[in-house]
């Protein structure tokens, strides 16, 4: 028989290796499976390598969100998951994620389960989606628990798009308003400027500072931008590290207007998450690490994070969030009367629910409130330039009258 050199990872952690003889490669990968070993790679000796792969770009939330949905109905009508995994392949148009399927559907004929198949792809199936899967599996309630992950996945994006929409308005027109300021500046100021030098006469104060602006916008205009560019750069290495993460991760919190919507949205996320892990079977210490996973800021991680060790300690949940000071005392009433009536997954989706209408109250008051005061800036902006401009044409025809 062939011999297979293997790579694997025990349940400690621990990289081991070696070799088998087998008479196919799904039979070795089949017997180290059994053995509780995560499969790094298996080779036969001179053959190609059967790896764990990872996509090398991110899925959109979109697609994996419709791959659930519709893996949910077809399983949930009896379709074999290879059938339904050929399926979906099949109408898949994004072929970073098509590729990611094939492999998930490759291992599953392999052998492998489902959620052992998706953690090899974690820029299209996070911790969180592999965990519910596993559980599903360990259930015999694949199907009910897959439709909980595309009803989260879909609630999520939701959240997401309403976010990001309170952001999108007010983040094109500065841009307009920086991209006008800055072509008046630099192509019609010097026009009036040559215009105000032949009257010999000394220019309005306004004037003279919108002119000085402009001459020092010319003549170091690449030094600006390079200076701005540098900035942003920093910025970025800065927050990649894990203070520069937590200093812009509670500035975010302070923002005005903006700081409420994201930390009602954070909170949103978390509740909606546990919830969603607790009501699937997901034990509550490993809930809470998925959930610190997912988070997305911080703030909230460093405090998940504490709560879980006060948890594992033997406490319950409210007590370490409350002692957080990060979570409102609402959270922590409502979670703690979930845990005295045991029916802790459904006040987590209450208060998801209640934070989900904050943020779209909140949305909706933002736009109807940002589109006037923006009117408003880019005029006082565009047209006080404008009026600087004019004001020496007016002294000049109050000296003619």
């Amino acid at each position: 028989m062939p011999q297979y050199t293997y790579v694997v990872k025990s349940s400690d952690g621990q990289t081991v290796e070696g070799t088998m003889e087998a008479a196919h490669e799904g039979d070795v990968v089949n017997e180290l499976r059994g053995r509780g070993f995560l499969i790094v790679e298996v080779k036969k000796k001179g053959g190609s390598a059967h790896k764990q792969v990872k996509s090398r770009k991110k899925v959109a939330l979109d697609d994996v969100v419709m791959f659930t949905r519709q893996m949910a109905t077809m399983i949930d009508a009896g379709l074999p998951l290879l059938q339904a995994l050929s399926a979906m392949i099949e109408q898949m148009d994004n072929l970073n994620f098509k590729s990611i399927i094939e492999d998930v559907a490759d291992d599953v004929e392999a052998g492998a389960t489902l959620s052992e198949a998706m953690t090899k792809h974690p820029k299209a199936f996070d911790q969180l989606y592999c965990s519910m899967i596993k559980v599903g599996e360990a259930s015999g309630m694949f199907a009910e628990i897959l439709g909980k992950v595309a009803t989260y996945l879909e609630e999520a994006a939701k959240l997401r798009r309403k976010v990001k929409s309170a952001m999108v308005y007010p983040s094109v027109v500065s841009g307009m308003a920086l991209v006008i300021t800055l072509f008046l500046l630099m192509k019609i100021v010097p026009v009036f400027k040559e215009i105000f030098e032949g009257f010999g006469s000394q220019l309005p104060m306004p004037t003279q500072v919108i002119v000085a602006i402009s001459d020092v916008i010319r003549a170091y205009f690449l030094l600006v931008v390079l200076m701005i560019v540098s900035v942003i750069v920093s910025c970025k290495m800065y927050y990649k590290t894990e203070n520069g993460r937590m200093f812009f991760d509670k500035l975010q919190f302070k923002l005005p207007v903006f700081g409420d919507i994201f930390k009602k949205s954070a909170l949103s996320r978390f509740t909606k998450t546990l919830g969603t892990l607790i009501s699937s079977g997901v034990p509550m210490v490993q809930s809470m690490e998925i959930v610190e996973t997912v988070a997305g800021n911080a703030t909230i991680e460093y405090a998940i994070r504490g709560a879980t060790k006060k948890i594992i300690a033997g406490e319950g949940v409210s007590g370490p969030l409350a002692d957080a000071k990060i979570f409102p005392p609402l959270v922590v009433r409502m979670i703690d009367v979930g845990e005295r009536t045991g029916k802790l997954d459904v006040m987590l989706q209450k208060i998801s629910d209640f934070y989900d209408d904050q943020v779209n109250n909140s949305v909706s008051a933002l736009t109807s409130l940002i589109e006037p005061l923006l009117i408003g800036f880019l005029g006082i902006v565009v047209g006080g330039i404008v009026v600087c401009m004019f004001l020496p044409i007016f002294k000049l025809s109050e000296a003619v009258n």
